[in-house]
């Protein structure tokens, strides 16, 4: 399920409390389900009217792997989001939707997302509980429309009971439906790597690896910005000099959007290839050697990918190896394992 859409919405603005740095955070805990990891920023989306339980995260669990969301019933939202490979589509380049159509852009990792500002690879939508809208209406991904989804839960033999157990009303609306994904996918969580075990005092990085994170502070974490490993902004990366999809420039019309993109995580990186928005990247060496000597430099290119005038970053060979062994440290396999999360 590719995220696409020019949506522009409103956003939460308020943060969450935190909570113990030893905890495991792939699932929400039951005694205080939006506690959040104590190294991690306050998150963006903060439920507000949209009261968070146990039982709306299981039903938007179920919702999110049910392909009654598409038009045929054959696409659900966990087709393309896979657990174990950080709720990507790793190995697709761009991934199948409805009837083996394909669309234009990767389909991105899904976790820790009530952090995140906005979504999709242009921005194009700014609120998590409505950002379901676009893969499920889009003709090349599940190509349903709202009312029939609607109307379809409303006449299943298990919704309506479980939906009546969560919200406490008679029918199921749409507001309901995109409120427990928004309670499934916010709480998504993954900050049990090694890289935070090092980042909260209980670990140390190998020498190679130290040397690695040494490189990326100083060339990567403007842009990939500890300790949630993006800072969320739009950037020109130097991909191409025309480029076929404009990316955010779709949504603001301003020149310098031009081909910029959406800087994601690089957390669970290493399990998530290909990369870019269009997938053309099969390994993390292609990426770094991109970054390294491969930049196009155009009009709207990141002032942070020039130096001295030239454009990219210009490692050596030995270190990019070692900012890949720095990566390497940001799987979460505890989170890419724990039980509770799909089905």
């Amino acid at each position: 399920m590719r995220m696409q859409s020019y949506i522009l919405l409103l956003a939460g603005l308020i943060g969450i409390n935190a909570c113990k740095a030893d905890k495991d955070y792939s699932t929400p805990a039951t005694d205080n389900p939006l506690e959040r990891p104590a190294h991690f920023p306050p998150a963006h989306y903060t439920h507000d009217k949209n009261t968070y339980s146990q039982a709306g995260f299981e039903l938007g669990r179920k919702l999110f792997f049910d392909p009654l969301l598409s038009a045929n019933n054959t696409i659900s939202c966990g087709s393309c989001h896979k657990q174990n490979e950080a709720f990507a589509d790793a190995g697709n380049a761009l991934s199948k939707g409805i009837y083996g159509k394909t669309g234009i852009r990767n389909t991105p990792a899904i976790f820790n997302m009530a952090w995140n500002t906005s979504f999709m690879w242009d921005g194009g939508v700014n609120h998590i509980e409505v950002m379901p809208l676009s893969p499920l209406t889009n003709k090349v991904e599940m190509a349903e429309t709202i009312s029939n989804i609607v109307y379809k839960l409303n006449r299943h033999k298990e919704y309506p009971t479980l939906f009546k157990n969560v919200f406490h009303r008679d029918s199921i609306d749409d507001q309901q439906m995109f409120w427990a994904l928004a309670q499934y996918m916010s709480n998504l969580v993954s900050a049990s790597s090694r890289y935070d075990d090092v980042y909260t005092g209980k670990a140390s990085f190998s020498p190679e690896e130290q040397e690695g994170y040494n490189l990326f502070k100083q060339n990567c974490s403007a842009c990939h910005a500890e300790p949630l490993l993006t800072d969320y902004s739009f950037k020109n990366n130097g991909l191409d000099y025309q480029f076929a999809d404009s990316g955010r420039y779709r949504i603001t019309r301003n020149e310098k959007d031009w081909g910029a993109f959406k800087v994601p995580t690089l957390r669970n990186i290493a399990v998530t290839a290909p990369y870019m928005h269009d997938g053309r990247f099969a390994t993390l060496e292609q990426v770094l050697h991109h970054y390294a000597d491969s930049i196009i430099q155009t009009p709207s290119l990141s002032t942070l990918l020039i130096k001295n005038g030239m454009s990219g970053l210009h490692l050596t060979a030995d270190e990019q190896r070692k900012i890949i062994l720095f990566l390497q440290t940001l799987t979460d396999t505890k989170f890419l394992t724990k039980d509770g999360l799909s089905q």
